[in-house]
């Protein structure tokens, strides 16, 4: 069976950070969840920069909504990577 790694990253609006924070608790979590991950992590950065990254024991995952734009300094980037070893 494949696992793979979902990372998704947002920069953040400058000043905005815990309120991104607070929309992917409420949000993006849930959807990884909902989709079957194994386990989920959400990081920040100093950088503003918000990262989420979720493992799942199958060979697909999911498109994660984008947040608010008043939120995001751009649109969040999204990388599936593949389990060796």
């Amino acid at each position: 069976m494949n696992e793979v790694a979902l990372m998704w990253e947002v920069r953040v609006v400058p000043g905005e950070q815990h309120r991104l924070l607070d929309w992917a608790r409420e949000h993006a979590v849930p959807a990884v969840r909902a989709a079957g991950c194994r386990d989920v992590r959400l990081y920040r950065s100093e950088q503003q920069r918000v990262v989420l990254i979720a493992h799942f024991a199958a060979a697909e995952a999911p498109v994660l909504p984008e947040p608010p734009p008043h939120l995001a300094a751009r649109p969040p980037h999204q990388w599936t990577f593949d389990r060796v070893l």
